[in-house]
């Protein structure tokens, strides 16, 4: 079992990276509360790793945190989640603002996570609010000492804005939710008009209404 990966991050993506060591390229899938934690392209880096095994495939999802993971495991006992969502709520809520969703029984904000719909939300509510009290996560200490965390790399005019877009079309937003969104974010934010990590954080805060 795969517990942690230690290696030169060969490419760097908001959904998947791969991580190259000993002469092997490993892909990971990640939230974005990991994506903005990532180093540049050619960097060294250290995840934690949570490994997957499924019928027909082995799945690697990285977490710079260990907080981050043990929500993903959190979020994995319940019924109906898989993989993906988890990695698509954490995309959104970051761990302790799961942990208070949930102690606060807030399901309309879980459900406001494209994808969860209010039945699951209710029963990551319901089945995970006698466990979040174990987690502890608001003073988790990161997992890896990559150094502070860096923006990404500053893009510019379309590419930015189609790479924010498809970073919430993976979330599973509608593609014209997206593009208006994300156009109007870099419209009225000079900074989010040049880096692309600003441009998908201050789209989710307009949607989600994050802080």
């Amino acid at each position: 079992m795969i517990a942690t990966l230690a290696g030169t991050l060969a490419v760097r993506d908001s959904q998947r990276i791969v991580v190259e060591t000993g002469g092997v390229g490993y892909e990971v899938f990640i939230p974005l509360s990991t994506y903005y934690k990532l180093p540049g392209a050619g960097e060294p880096v250290r995840l934690e790793i949570r490994q997957v095994v499924r019928e027909d495939a082995l799945m690697l999802y990285g977490f710079m945190e260990a907080g981050e993971k043990r929500s993903f495991d959190l979020l994995m006992q319940v019924q109906h989640v898989g993989p993906k969502l988890a990695l698509a709520i954490l995309s959104v809520l970051a761990p302790e603002e799961l942990v208070a969703a949930i102690s606060r029984e807030d399901v309309e904000r879980i459900d406001a996570v494209p994808g969860v719909g209010p039945k699951v939300a209710e029963r990551v509510v319901r089945e995970l609010r006698d466990k979040v009290g174990d987690l502890k996560l608001a003073g988790a200490a990161p997992s890896a000492t990559n150094g502070a965390a860096r923006p990404a790399a500053p893009a510019s005019g379309g590419g930015l804005v189609d790479d924010a877009v498809s970073a919430l079309v993976n979330l599973g937003l509608k593609p014209i939710e997206a593009r208006k969104t994300v156009e109007k974010v870099v419209a009225e934010d000079a900074a989010a008009k040049n880096n692309l990590e600003i441009a998908i954080r201050k789209s989710l805060a307009v949607l989600f209404g994050e802080k």
